[in-house]
């Protein structure tokens, strides 16, 4: 049985879970090709206008993967934490993918709510597992395994790789502590993809600079930063995002932030307005907004982060 990932969304943040716990079934997992100008193009004609980039890329995951697999991987995410949603769009997947007009394989689609609780998720779980496997002990133990892939793929994560090199079995060396340090902010769709960042991480450390990104903090600093708000947020990812930044700001570990964001995102929108409002009582950590959508070019992009560098590097040598 050959079972289709899609290589966007929420690829970046639990793949190794997923893609264990169907290897541990018998089942082979058949990831979609990077992100290229094909698929972008391609899940642009499928999608609606207003839909948001990293959708649209979705959509051009699942048209690479409709010839090659006899289902494809797209779960129902509600919410993963308890007092929180996680974005709309996630929420209904399933069905906007069914309704494209193109024929694509079957749909496994279980449901992932934490907010009813830990004995209905894994209910969707073994019902998931049923496809595959008749033992719900079978099952079980299959998604026990997938967890301990997810543990350890975060705790390396924590030790200052990022999903890039993780997912495709490279690391990177430490940098040096003198190095100007970069908080790269945003969803790991919008950064980790290489095709819609052009190849952001890469660029910045090309140039001599230190990435440190979201994955690689704790959750419960990052939760105890986003508490600040006078009103929690209840968007799980944006509460990550905003968490992080505040951490970076209020200890000063970085030395200036881009936060990368897609066109026609609502949430995204709102954290942008959030987070502006907040650095205004950090004004030595400055932030530059990135907005990727379908048309972005990249010597437009590369300027700017190109200028952004520029001035931190001066500042850098004016201070020191």
């Amino acid at each position: 049985m050959k079972i289709g990932y899609p290589r966007a969304l929420l690829y970046y943040k639990y793949f190794p879970l997923w893609e264990r716990f169907f290897h541990q079934l018998g089942a082979e997992v058949v990831l979609s090709s990077p992100t290229s100008k094909a698929i972008l193009n391609e899940g642009t004609l499928a999608a609606d206008n207003e839909l948001c980039l990293p959708v649209k890329v979705f959509y051009g995951h699942l048209l690479e993967l409709r010839d090659k697999v006899d289902a494809i991987f797209i779960p129902r995410i509600v919410s993963v934490e308890k007092s929180a949603y996680t974005c709309p769009k996630f929420l209904g997947l399933p069905d906007m993918a069914r309704a494209m007009e193109t024929h694509i394989p079957e749909i496994w689609d279980p449901i992932i709510d934490l907010r009813a609780g830990w004995r209905k998720y894994l209910s969707s779980v073994i019902s998931l597992g049923r496809k595959l496997s008749e033992s719900s002990l079978k099952i079980l133990l299959a998604y026990r395994k997938g967890v301990k892939a997810l543990s350890s793929y975060r705790k390396l994560m924590l030790d200052g790789q990022t999903p890039i090199e993780l997912l495709e079995k490279k690391s990177v060396a430490k940098s040096a502590s003198n190095k100007l340090k970069i908080g790269l902010a945003g969803h790991p769709y919008n950064i980790y993809d290489r095709y819609i960042s052009m190849n952001l991480v890469k660029r910045l450390r090309n140039m001599g600079v230190e990435v440190r990104t979201s994955e690689m903090l704790p959750n419960n600093l990052i939760e105890e930063q986003a508490s600040k708000l006078p009103k929690e947020l209840f968007w799980t990812y944006e509460k990550e995002v905003l968490g992080t930044v505040f951490h970076w700001t209020e200890t000063g570990s970085v030395d200036g932030i881009i936060y990368v964001l897609s066109f026609a995102c609502g949430p995204d929108s709102l954290v942008q307005v959030l987070l502006e409002h907040e650095l205004k009582k950090y004004p030595q950590v400055p932030m530059m907004p990135l907005v990727i959508d379908e048309h972005s070019g990249e010597a437009g992009l590369i300027t700017r982060v190109e200028a952004f560098i520029d001035m931190l590097q001066r500042k850098k040598v004016v201070r020191s």
